[in-house]
């Protein structure tokens, strides 16, 4: 049997490499072992990062609800404990938007949290 080369297909796997390294710097987008370091970390970064997002975003969220309790002369976790007491089912997402766009709803909210957290005894 004849020896066979991978011409065309390799050729067509580093098009597919160097196109999808397009808009990298230098030689990331320009040279195929260079690209294929680049495209792995960066697809290794890109999954990490979807992750972290989330993380990061509840922060924001807590950063901002713990301000607008400050504001309220309460602490964050105070809130939140008065919060599910009352029986309110926003998340934190949701209260940071009410804490910004909406005070007077936000300060509602706080209000029922801090009845119910000083209408429960403390646990010994």
């Amino acid at each position: 049997m004849p020896r066979v080369r991978k011409g065309s297909a390799r050729t067509k796997a580093r098009k597919k490499l160097l196109r999808e390294a397009r808009g990298y710097y230098g030689t990331k987008s320009r040279h195929k072992q260079q690209a294929k370091v680049a495209l792995m970390r960066a697809g290794r970064n890109a999954f990490r990062d979807r992750r972290r997002r989330k993380r990061d975003f509840r922060r924001l969220w807590i950063t901002r609800i713990s301000a607008a309790c400050r504001m309220r002369g309460m602490r964050y976790s105070q809130f939140i404990n008065g919060a599910q007491l009352a029986g309110v089912l926003l998340n934190r997402k949701m209260l940071s938007q009410l804490a910004i766009d909406d005070p007077a709803a936000f300060d509602a909210i706080a209000e029922m949290a801090k009845a119910s957290s000083t209408a429960q005894p403390a646990k010994a």
